[in-house]
């Protein structure tokens, strides 16, 4: 584990900009895994994974933004809990990862030394799920869900599926690639032990097709051999993969590696952040080019979440030009237009 700047000067050549960054000022905590380490090019400061885990003076300096941009205090139940949308909520079991992403959107929570949901918390939140039956989903996220341990993982599952089994679970997690080492033949026999009512998704964070390594493949087909579907989530990051090579290549290799690309989302306002987040234009037009190159199920949905808690709303272009007497015109993906009859 590298967890200083120290650290990082034993395996890295700083940049200025990465020597520029003080640990003097209240941050998000250095943490790189040593698996992580392992798929950074030392030899390049620009290389993709090294974007996203080494600091640099950008975060320090960047004002543009907030430290809650989605507004989830202000739906929080709890400290752990939010309930922003009617039908699902997040559950903060940890503030901890196996590594720190500098574009984390939840900085304000992030790498604080809060440690686990406790036992008094998860009671409270039980009860809050009793009476509101709206929610249909849970996100368990943090933090990482799996720095938990195998006994204190049971008991938030085990409480969870006891008070509402038919409520789905959202695992999610970047420690695919920040620690494969976690998932163990012990960790995998607290899902077959609950593994009954509503199903749960695996929620992955691949940014770069580099990310996703012969570990991860065999992680998720452990998760696989259980029932539990993998989906993708990835964040359209300056430098790392903002890139319509990049974004095919990603999506062709989760896909056939048995991940759906779900969601590809523009960066959030949050502070320290800017220097990573691609201006929307470029982000639509990514997004053009890649729906001529992927199919349906590579496809993944351009998001934004809106500030002050608006909500998600999907990038796209409007494909509808227009309409006459008889028909709407299309623009087609491939250039020209088509017509569509209107229904008398």
């Amino acid at each position: 584990m590298y967890k200083s700047k120290s650290d990082l000067e034993k395996v890295l050549a700083l940049s200025e900009s990465e020597k520029a960054w003080s640990e003097d000022i209240p941050h998000l905590p250095v943490l790189i895994s040593d698996e992580v380490m392992a798929l950074i090019n030392k030899y390049d400061q620009n290389d993709p994974i090294r974007r996203q885990f080494v600091p640099s003076k950008e975060e320090q300096s960047d004002y543009l933004g907030s430290l809650d941009p989605l507004e989830e205090v202000k739906h929080s139940k709890s400290e752990r809990f939010i309930h922003r949308y009617d039908n699902r909520a997040a559950l903060l079991v940890t503030d901890q990862c196996f590594a720190y992403c500098r574009h984390c959107f939840r900085r304000r929570f992030t790498g604080h030394e809060i440690g686990a949901v406790t036992r008094h918390e998860l009671e409270e939140i039980c009860k809050y799920l009793e009476k509101h039956t709206e929610i249909e989903e849970i996100l368990l996220t943090g933090g990482d869900l799996f720095v938990l341990s195998d006994w204190k993982l049971e008991e938030v599952i085990g409480m969870l599926k006891e008070t509402r089994p038919d409520i789905i679970l959202r695992l999610c997690t970047r420690a695919l690639l920040s620690h494969p080492r976690r998932f163990t033949d012990e960790l995998f026999r607290v899902f077959e032990r609950h593994n009954t009512g509503a199903p749960y998704y695996l929620m992955t964070q691949f940014n770069h097709p580099r990310e996703i390594t012969k570990e991860s493949v065999e992680i998720v087909s452990r998760f696989l051999s259980l029932g539990i579907i993998a989906f993708n989530q990835s964040v359209l990051l300056k430098g790392v993969n903002d890139s319509v090579e990049v974004q095919v290549e990603l999506a062709r290799k989760l896909l056939v590696n048995r991940i759906k690309p779900y969601y590809l989302f523009q960066g959030d306002l949050v502070n320290g952040t800017s220097h990573l987040r691609v201006d929307i234009k470029k982000g639509l037009e990514m997004e053009k080019e890649m729906r001529k190159r992927l199919s349906g199920l590579e496809m993944p949905m351009y998001t934004i979440d809106l500030p002050e808690g608006g909500g998600k709303a999907i990038l796209t272009h409007n494909y509808l030009a227009g309409e006459d007497e008889n028909s709407w015109i299309f623009d087609s993906p491939y250039g020209g237009k088509r017509e569509y009859p209107k229904i008398n």
